[in-house]
């Protein structure tokens, strides 16, 4: 309920540019030039791409506010300190909306807005409060569709803050706030499961999938 867009994590499957560009941001000059900028030393980068990659999302879709998770699915001492998005949309008309929103600690207004703009790049902290999104459906034609690069950095820490994803309702929502709650405890329950029990996005998805058959 809270989010309808498509990512892709897995290596091989990305196109070799993105490849190239995935690799350039992991060398020492890129890490030491966003550890300049942002003031945090000695910053991670994710092999695995656990949430990353490239995320697309089409006609329609859109992302709710949230501040995401804050420790790595597999790394458990890997505190998630850096979001940075790479916008691939080229000729993006505003009025198809999908602008990234950052709101406040309260939730009671927007305080930016970042158009997804071809070659534009938003680089943000992340934390238990760090709220964004792009809650309204975006509007763009059949056949376009809104496009990033999603990187993220990580520190290693003795006691990282453990948050799952939290997804949060606007002033305006009204009654869809109790849906986006419900849905954020249950990505909350989820991600307590996976991680107790070792599970891989991977492999829940072949579940489901599979029961998804006999429906």
């Amino acid at each position: 309920y809270n989010e309808h867009k498509h990512g892709l994590t897995k290596w091989d499957f990305l196109p070799i540019s993105v490849q190239d560009l995935i690799t350039e941001m992991s060398q020492p000059p890129f890490i030491q030039w966003l550890e300049n900028l942002t003031g945090i030393k000695n910053l991670l980068t994710d092999p695995n791409l656990e949430g990353s990659g490239l995320h697309q999302t089409l006609p329609s879709g859109f992302l709710n506010v949230h501040a995401d998770f804050t420790v790595h699915p597999k790394q458990k001492k890997w505190q998630r300190r850096v979001n940075v998005l790479i916008y691939l949309n080229k000729n993006w008309n505003q009025n198809w909306g999908g602008d990234l929103e950052l709101w406040n600690e309260n939730m009671s207004e927007c305080t930016t807005r970042i158009a997804p703009n071809y070659n534009r790049v938003a680089i943000f902290s992340t934390g238990k409060k760090t709220y964004h999104g792009y809650p309204n459906p975006i509007s763009c034609p059949k056949g376009e569709a809104r496009k990033s690069i999603a990187m993220y950095f990580y520190t290693e820490e003795k006691n990282p803050e453990n948050y799952s994803t939290n997804y949060k309702s606007r002033p305006k929502d009204g009654l869809k706030k109790y849906l986006i709650w419900a849905d954020s405890k249950l990505i909350s329950v989820y991600s307590v499961v996976k991680r107790t029990l070792g599970l891989s996005d991977d492999l829940i998805s072949t579940i489901l999938n599979t029961f998804s058959k006999f429906k």
